[in-house]
């Protein structure tokens, strides 16, 4: 049986100078546009599961929603890649407006310049938390993902996301996207009503400017990445009380901001 969000597709696959036919797993990706209160909105390319997570999230990080009791519903229509989400009316900002028709790749998010970034920022307030983890925490929250990420395992096509508590994790999600992962973490924590501002984003991907502005809607106050940060996500990370650790692999990370958080 294929797991969910892969199909089987048949390869031919050297190996030691013979030749093998095989049926390889790989990843799916689909478009599915959004629409807003009958509005089109935007489309994502994602992996086509927990789309409804991914639709809500999106909207949640990009400051569309912030109340659970604006959201009067959410339709999925799987085989055509559409999605209807209705809001109370009035509850959608003017903002939802610059959205309209944007194409979201899966490795580019939106592709808006650096300043856009920065203005989302500043609408946001710091993040102030007593949260602390040790290395060795770290360490385990790291290797948790990587043995829980099934997609990844199975197509080496995926990046994941988790939170997590300092000894457990609480939700996981792969896509194809990183910065779906993301939205579908946000997504379900919306609909659920689950507090994130004593949780920890665990990550597979680079931290990127984007990135750091969706944990820092979610009031997440450390990230854990195994991949490596930009300035200008670090630039955010200083300004928003977001503590960034990079390269988490291998019994090594790097500590970028707010290092108070990390007890050595």
């Amino acid at each position: 049986m294929a797991l969910r969000g892969t199909v089987g597709f048949p390869v031919a696959r050297v190996k030691g100078g013979r030749v093998f036919t095989v049926e390889d797993p790989v990843i799916q990706e689909r478009p599915y546009t959004i629409f807003l209160n009958d509005q089109e909105l935007v489309t994502l390319v994602c992996s086509p599961v927990f789309i409804q997570e991914l639709a809500v999230g999106f909207l949640c990080s990009e400051g569309v929603l912030s109340r659970r009791e604006d959201l009067r519903g959410i339709t999925v229509n799987e085989s055509d890649g559409l999605v209807w989400v209705e809001t109370k009316e009035g509850a959608v900002p003017a903002a939802a407006q610059t959205f309209l028709r944007r194409f979201v790749t899966t490795c580019c998010g939106r592709g808006r310049a650096a300043f856009y970034f920065l203005n989302d920022a500043r609408g946001m307030n710091r993040l102030e938390s007593r949260l602390c983890l040790t290395p060795e925490q770290v360490f385990a929250l790291s290797r948790r993902l990587e043995e829980s990420s099934a997609l990844f395992a199975a197509t080496g096509g995926a990046h994941s996301a988790a939170l997590c508590t300092s000894t457990e994790m609480i939700l996981l999600f792969e896509d194809v996207g990183r910065h779906n992962a993301v939205d579908k973490i946000f997504g379900r924590c919306f609909l659920e009503g689950i507090d994130t501002a004593d949780k920890i984003m665990v990550f597979s991907g680079r931290v990127s400017s984007e990135i750091l502005i969706k944990v820092a809607r979610m009031k997440i106050p450390v990230i854990i990445a195994r991949g490596a940060p930009t300035d200008l996500a670090l630039e955010m990370a200083e300004e928003l009380g977001v503590t960034v650790v990079g390269f988490a692999r291998e019994e090594r990370f790097n500590v970028y901001t707010h290092r108070q958080r990390i007890k050595f």
